[in-house]
């Protein structure tokens, strides 16, 4: 009976520690491609969609102690045509400095990355596939349009949109959405497309030297140019994702604490059974003068060592599973790709001490069936 109720707990635990190195694993998988297109730091409008920026805002911007580069970036959602098919993208524009920022060209992976003051753009693998365009493909026509702003009746189409025709030299491939989602061009060829001024801008997205200056920067911007941006970092502007990954971890943890806690009560059995095969020499030693709450502390002890020591062990089963599936790749995602996992201090230290708290409770209830009746003779 004991050990199955030891093998239970190892079982569990050892699942546990799995389960949170998974997602552990998938959290840092997904989160890499946030930092090749998101900066450590972005400034936008705190009213409307754009905001004046000078020379004078970026002396005060680069004086900032901490900021290692910046860009300027317009952004606008926009229809993407070639030849008879279209559909809505988001163009960016960003100027030269933009891969002083991000590392968005190390995802192109055929063409190139955009020339400045060109009318070149870099578009996603999933928008290329869907209007079936490719790499300097010049005898397909690849058009951007954005609604003109104003009011009155429109007259014809042409005059209700302006229009860019531009070449396509690059597809990048990070995610599905951004696949789908992303059309990279240079900074003048967006201001163009959106009637922007030549001071005007979306955004300024910001590298750190050190992401622990965070802070620091924020406030210096917070005081050098008031209440004029927001100012997110990159878990800010991937919320609704980091939001959903805790989530699920969560759920998981809390999934799988309930199978400990089931495992747990073949540990009460366990020592139940014990108290009871071991009554009588339970009357010897309350006989001998032993007080019931020293008789119920061995029991206790007992059961406490059990969970820890099977706990202990299966979280060494599960470094064992892990760090063989880092090193041979046992189990794929895809014929390319290996599920990931990632070994944190912080899992072992949740699931020993998930272990530890739920097993003194365990051990705890089952020492409530030792009362004076059952060790008095």
């Amino acid at each position: 009976m004991t050990l199955i109720a030891s093998g239970g707990v190892i079982i569990a635990s050892a699942a546990l520690f799995i389960v949170l190195s998974v997602f552990a694993g998938l959290k840092t998988f997904s989160l890499q491609f946030t930092s090749v297109v998101d900066p450590d730091l972005r400034l936008t409008a705190a009213e409307g969609k754009s905001f004046l920026w000078s020379e004078d805002d970026a002396k005060t911007l680069a004086q900032i102690n901490g900021i290692g580069a910046f860009s300027q970036a317009i952004e606008e959602r926009v229809i993407v045509k070639s030849d008879s098919k279209n559909l809505l993208a988001t163009l960016k524009g960003v100027d030269q400095n933009y891969l002083n920022v991000t590392s968005v060209d190390s995802m192109v992976k055929r063409g190139q990355w955009l020339k400045p003051n060109s009318n070149e753009v870099v578009c996603g693998w999933g928008i290329s596939n869907n209007l079936s365009f490719g790499v300097f493909d010049f005898l397909s026509s690849l058009s951007l349009y954005v609604p003109k702003p104003g009011k009155g009746q429109i007259s014809s189409l042409r005059s209700a949109y302006n229009t860019v025709y531009v070449s396509n030299v690059g597809l990048f491939d990070i995610n599905e959405e951004l696949n789908n989602t992303y059309i990279f061009s240079d900074i003048s060829l967006a201001r163009q497309l959106v009637n922007y001024k030549d001071n005007q801008i979306s955004s300024i997205d910001i590298r750190l030297n050190d992401p622990l200056l965070e802070s620091d920067v924020r406030e210096n911007i917070n005081e050098l140019f008031g209440n004029k941006f927001i100012v997110k970092n990159r878990a800010q502007l991937n919320d609704a994702l980091y939001k959903m990954l805790n989530t699920e971890n969560l759920a998981i943890y809390l999934i799988f604490t309930l199978v400990i806690i089931i495992a747990l009560f073949n540990v009460i059995g366990a020592i139940i059974m014990m108290i009871l095969d071991r009554k009588t020499s339970l009357h010897t030693l309350f006989n001998l003068g032993t007080e019931l709450k020293s008789i119920k502390s061995i029991f206790f002890l007992q059961g406490s060592l059990m969970t820890l020591v099977s706990g202990l062990i299966g979280v060494a089963l599960g470094l064992i599973v892990v760090q063989l599936q880092k090193s041979f790749e046992l189990v794929m995602l895809t014929p390319e790709l290996p599920y990931p996992v990632e070994l944190k201090l912080i899992n072992i230290v949740i699931v020993i001490s998930t272990i530890i708290i739920l097993g003194l409770v365990a051990s705890r209830v089952a020492t409530m069936r030792i009362t004076k009746n059952l060790v008095s003779p």
